[in-house]
């Protein structure tokens, strides 16, 4: 692997975050952290705990892997979107970079800008939540697998996407209202049938679930198949990603 070409597109990629950090690093950590206040501070000590676990601890890895999910989207849909809008992809196809370095590049890029966010919003909460992680590996792991899957998916939706307007369309209409549906704030448990056995539908509900598991042992779904699902779902969006860089499908026109 040229390892040269990979750090080359994974240092202009941060390169070209950092010189816009106040947006891509403050906002959403202002954002979430409102969450922490009104539903950690302020309504947290009047709701029951939810097995065992305070509510105001319960949402924060919810809310966590609600702002990954979105901003690894977000990154990297944006991040392969830009060079095909501006033209430059032209540059990156006639380079002798394989696709497995590209992806390499990118993807470690738009991963790294999520898994940073996702750290400093894990700092912050724990300036509202004193919780405690029962499992860090297994959080670590989860945040990784996590970051790297829906940046790739991003990826693709930044492919697909013909216009600025259309990457915002599955974020915002269909990611976030899963995500919300998906246990952030809530247990699945608490649900009545049928209502729990299709939630069981929704994928974000293994990621929230296995996340939360690394914090407090307890967890909607078995933790060994949430790693299951967030791994086949990483493996099916590289292959697709890697077909696209290959084949070079709807970048080079």
């Amino acid at each position: 692997m040229n390892l040269y070409a990979v750090q080359a597109i994974y240092r202009f990629e941060m390169a070209r975050w950092f010189r816009t950090i106040g947006q891509s690093l403050l906002a959403p950590v202002i954002s979430t952290s409102l969450y922490f206040v009104v539903f950690g501070s302020a309504i947290g000590d009047q709701m029951p705990a939810i097995g065992g676990v305070p509510y105001g601890w319960f949402i924060v890895p919810g809310l966590v892997m609600l702002t990954v999910l979105t901003e690894s989207l977000m990154n990297a849909s944006f991040g392969i979107y830009m060079p095909k809008w501006a033209g430059t992809i032209y540059e990156l196809h006639s380079a002798p970079v394989s696709p497995l370095e590209v992806v390499a590049g990118y993807v470690g890029a738009a991963a790294s800008k999520s898994i940073i966010i996702g750290g400093v919003i894990l700092a912050t909460a724990r300036v509202f939540v004193p919780f405690e992680i029962e499992h860090p590996l297994m959080a670590i792991l989860m945040l990784a697998l996590t970051a790297f899957s829906f940046c790739l998916f991003g990826f693709i939706l930044g492919v697909l996407a013909n216009s600025w307007e259309q990457l915002q369309i599955v974020p915002l209409l269909i990611i976030t209202p899963l995500t919300f549906l998906g246990g952030t704030f809530y247990s699945i448990d608490m649900l009545p049938e049928p209502w729990r056995q299709l939630t069981l539908f929704n994928p974000i509900v293994y990621l929230v679930s296995g996340f939360r598991w690394s914090f407090y042992g307890e967890a909607d779904v078995s933790v060994g198949v949430s790693l299951l699902a967030i791994s086949a779902f990483l493996a099916v969006c590289f292959a697709a990603v890697y077909w696209i860089f290959k084949t070079g499908y709807r970048l080079k026109t």
